[in-house]
């Protein structure tokens, strides 16, 4: 790691960054680095496409090329691979196809290292007894590469608290026994009270992932924290640096800026899911994860996802959801005990995370020429036709917040669940 490099960092806690202001502080952080000629640059998918995270990349990139082979690897962890439509979307069509290295999370890792169950067990307040392996993308430690620039967003996350930093890394270029492990053992220690928090058992998972086994990498990081607005990104902040506290800043500032604060649950909760940055529920349940906090018990969230096409980002994970549903922790659990999802515990995580465990009812409107309202269904939740649900709730005419319809009705609207963590 390149521990001694100094921090790099501009941000604004009441307005936004310019890019002149981002580009400084790229320049200014690469002016700190050592001189390499082999530079891998690790940005998020396109299921961040809010982040910044694609123009970051882009950039450096650009400013790079001349001087190092520079290849980029987004961090889609059990992700599908970007399509070209998707790449020139996010970095630019100047980011030419073949820069571009795709992880496979089944194929391309080296383990690296056993996180002792011991540990897991004091961390996780004796939740968890396992050793969890650590498996990672075999370029980032067989020297095909002399500087690695993680890029990625801080934003509240249901499994880890806040996210970004070594998760980039350690799930983003992971394998599955992380990937399984730290997403169970996030939905064993309850989401509600991990979600917007810097430490949680499995953040110290991951922690001790990078002090043990990462230490001979050449790795920085670059954190954003960012918003929407008008379908466009809005950056409050940009960190570099390869300390745990450069983190720690990213993640001070986008709990002031990514935390809504509602004041009062709400009966109904409108969600909207972007088709451009959302074609499955194994993303699109974010909606559920970030607003769940604010929902009335016999309440309902509905879900308005028009590009929704599957359930799962793979046929392994998707043929699992399709098996065993949304149905609650209780239901899962026994599960997982009977040893229904042998080497895939992420999935039963995603289950629990992504269920209302009876409190309040989901509600999908998806297009029903991706998904039938009897798919819907079979997994646990109601179903609207997306243009029935569009047609009641315009919301490119609609605001974030509280909306009270013509007809009396009172929702609460949020059209980027993605970006934040709503509570009361």
């Amino acid at each position: 790691m390149l521990k001694n490099i100094m921090e790099r960092s501009a941000w604004s806690e009441s307005g936004e960054l310019t890019w002149q202001q981002v580009e400084e502080v790229l320049d200014q952080m690469l002016t700190g680095l050592p001189d390499a000629k082999r530079i891998l640059l690790v940005p998020p998918d396109i299921t961040r496409c809010y982040s910044g995270g694609g123009m970051i990349a882009a950039y450096l990139y650009k400013k790079l090329r001349e001087r190092a082979m520079v290849r980029i690897m987004p961090a889609v962890g059990t992700h599908r691979a970007m399509s070209r439509e998707e790449q020139v979307r996010f970095f630019g069509e100047d980011v030419p196809e073949e820069v571009f290295l795709y992880h496979n999370w089944q194929e391309d890792t080296v383990g690296i290292g056993t996180v002792p169950g011991s540990y897991c067990r004091e961390v996780s307040g004796g939740r968890w007894q396992s050793d969890i392996e650590v498996r990672i993308n075999h370029a980032v430690v067989d020297k095909s590469f002399d500087l690695i620039l993680s890029i990625g967003q801080v934003v509240p996350h249901e499994v880890i608290g806040m996210s970004n930093y070594t998760k980039n890394m350690l799930v983003g270029l992971g394998g599955r026994p992380m990937i399984n492990g730290t997403h169970l053992l996030g939905a064993m220690c309850n989401m509600e009270k991990i979600m917007g928090n810097t430490d949680s058992p499995v953040r110290a998972v991951f922690d001790y992932g990078e002090e043990h086994f990462l230490g001979d990498v050449p790795l920085a990081y670059i954190l954003t924290v960012a918003s929407e607005r008008e379908g466009n990104t809005v950056l409050h902040g940009v960190f570099t640096g390869a300390s745990r506290q450069v983190y720690e800043h990213a993640s001070e500032l986008a709990a002031k800026r990514s935390i809504i604060h509602v004041g009062r649950r709400a009966k109904k909760v409108v969600a909207y899911l972007e088709p451009e940055e959302f074609s499955t529920m194994w993303v699109g349940n974010k909606s559920i994860y970030r607003t769940r906090m604010i929902m009335e018990d016999g309440g309902e969230l509905l879900v308005i996802a028009p590009g929704i096409r599957a359930f799962g980002e793979n046929p392994e994970v998707d043929g699992l959801i399709r098996r065993y549903g949304y149905r609650g922790t209780p239901c899962t659990m026994e599960l997982v005990e009977k040893g229904a999802f042998s080497n895939t515990a992420m999935v039963p995580a995603h289950m629990i995370h992504s269920s209302s465990e009876g409190r309040f009812r989901i509600t999908y409107a998806v297009d029903p020429q991706y998904l039938t309202g009897e798919e819907i269904r079979q997994v646990g939740y109601e179903y609207m036709n997306v243009k029935d649900a569009l047609a009641r709730y315009p919301l490119q005419s609609m605001q974030d917040g509280w909306q009270t319809m013509e007809d009396g009705e009172e929702v609460y609207v949020v059209k980027a669940p993605a970006l934040g963590l709503w509570k009361v």
